[in-house]
């Protein structure tokens, strides 16, 4: 049986780049091949933006040209979460899944390119560090999701929600990867980064056998020793 192939389009914010990145690096560790046109691909996926108009317009249009490319098109990421809207301009697209829903779009295609690997998740296809759409030297690092506040020019809560920290624990090993594969310049990043552990009260988390706690400053310290 010949590798299924999946072609990917993300667009957006660097939020937006490593839930690509997230997303493909399963689907490579599941065995599925990652291809750089609509042609080679057995489906297409396509990481949309929702943000403002112009974003709005920039994503459909992206589906449009999948399907017309390709026929068989998943669609993820802000937009998302309102699926009507995609499909009343793109109703054959296989499915639609929100935010953070990378189980859902991993899922989504296996539904439309079912493929069991010889071997049981490829680990040695994928990098430690994972797959990583930036250059070599640099790599953003997201370290929450979501906001808390409401303000009413933007849209940003009733698409990822309500503010959730990564513990500093796993954002610091995750860090720590990305150097040892010689990345030089680390992008920290999220919705609000300056309420960064707010939502777990700067809980500690134990990292080289010391105590972290989940806030900005201790993290940038910790960064600092890589």
């Amino acid at each position: 049986m010949s590798t299924p192939k999946v072609g990917f389009v993300s667009l957006g914010c660097p939020k937006a780049l490593v839930d690509s990145e997230r997303i493909l690096t399963q689907l490579r560790t599941d065995g599925y091949e990652i291809v750089p046109t609509y042609d080679d691909a057995d489906v297409v996926v396509v990481n949309t933006c929702g943000f403002i108009d112009s974003a709005k317009a920039e994503s459909l249009d992206a589906i449009g040209e999948a399907i017309a490319e390709n026929g068989k098109v998943i669609v993820t990421g802000c937009m998302g979460v309102d699926e009507s809207v995609i499909r009343d301009v793109h109703p054959n697209v296989l499915a639609v899944t929100g935010p953070q829903q990378y189980e859902q779009v991993v899922n989504a295609v296996h539904s439309a390119v079912p493929f069991v690997s010889e071997y049981d998740h490829r680990i040695d296809l994928v990098p430690a560090q994972g797959i990583k759409l930036t250059p070599r030297h640099y790599a953003y690092l997201k370290i929450s999701e979501g906001c808390n506040h409401t303000c009413s020019f933007c849209i940003i809560p009733s698409m990822r929600g309500k503010l959730v920290s990564r513990p500093v624990g796993e954002v610091l090993r995750e860090a720590e990867a990305l150097a040892r594969a010689g990345v030089k310049e680390l992008l920290v990043i999220s919705q609000d980064t300056s309420a960064y552990g707010v939502d777990v009260r700067y809980v500690e988390n134990e990292w080289h056998g010391r105590q972290v706690k989940t806030r900005l400053t201790e993290l940038c310290d910790a960064l600092s020793e890589l």
